[in-house]
């Protein structure tokens, strides 16, 4: 199983978790929310085969942690993961949006010029906004556009541009959230859970609980769960590649 985008420093107990995973063979991408954060955060899962650790600044604190963009810079020649990254549109960042899109522009500023990262975005109530600045950094790297929930319209173009998406059981909850992975390409997703934020039912959502999504997948594309799995094993395989050369990249420059 694979899950793509979890803060698996924020869990109660990390440590625990952490050893669930590695147990079950789950790849993991552990997303961090500061560039403080990432540190501690790759040093919880070093030595753990199957688990990385992305460098973030999340847009929900892009306001209170504008002075930590030194420190990404810093940090990124280490980070072939990016994420969580992006722009929040909520009626309670607004007021936030403009620092938001200086940290979001700097941040893909940066990457163009190290030649490209995988990158985890939030586009919460943003997707139009994320898509225009990602269009003007082509050389960013591959955006994957975690619980995507803008329009088809916005989907149909993100499309065109290249994006991939993960998804999770929390997004696939809504009738909405499914006709959206119906209109995605199967061969540019990934299973994620978001955890511990995503909840389903008053439940937190762990990484092993991917698997409902790929039974849902499965249920959504008219597969079998195996073959589900497969492909989703492909698609991590193909975007791996992407990030061992992102990684060979960050070592040159070292």
């Amino acid at each position: 199983m694979i899950d793509f985008h979890c803060h698996l420093d924020l869990y109660p107990d990390p440590s625990a978790v952490r050893d669930e995973c590695d147990k079950r063979g789950l790849y993991v991408l552990s997303v961090t929310t500061t560039p403080s954060a990432w540190r501690q955060t790759s040093a919880l899962t070093a030595g753990v085969k199957r688990i990385r650790t992305s460098l973030g600044l999340h847009p929900q604190l892009a306001h209170e942690r504008q002075s930590e963009l030194a420190l990404f810079d810093e940090l990124l020649p280490n980070a072939p993961y990016v994420g969580e990254i992006g722009l929040d549109g909520g009626p309670e960042f607004r007021a936030h949006w403009q620092m938001q899109v200086n940290a979001f522009e700097h941040i893909l500023t940066r990457c163009s010029d190290a030649g490209g990262r995988i990158m985890s975005l939030h586009s919460r109530r943003a997707s139009r906004a994320v898509l225009d600045i990602l269009k003007s950094f082509p050389d960013a790297g591959t955006p994957i556009l975690h619980w995507f929930s803008g329009s088809p319209r916005d989907l149909d173009r993100a499309i065109v541009l290249g994006c991939w998406f993960s998804v999770g059981p929390a997004m696939l909850v809504s009738k909405t959230g499914q006709a959206l992975v119906a209109r995605m390409p199967r061969e540019r997703i990934l299973t994620e859970s978001d955890g511990p934020f995503a909840q389903v039912n008053g439940e937190t959502l762990m990484p092993w609980h991917v698997g409902s999504t790929v039974r849902d997948l499965s249920r959504i594309w008219s597969i079998p769960t195996n073959d589900v799995d497969s492909t989703i094993r492909d698609n991590l395989r193909r975007l791996t590649e992407r990030a061992k050369t992102a990684g060979d990249k960050a070592e040159a420059q070292q």
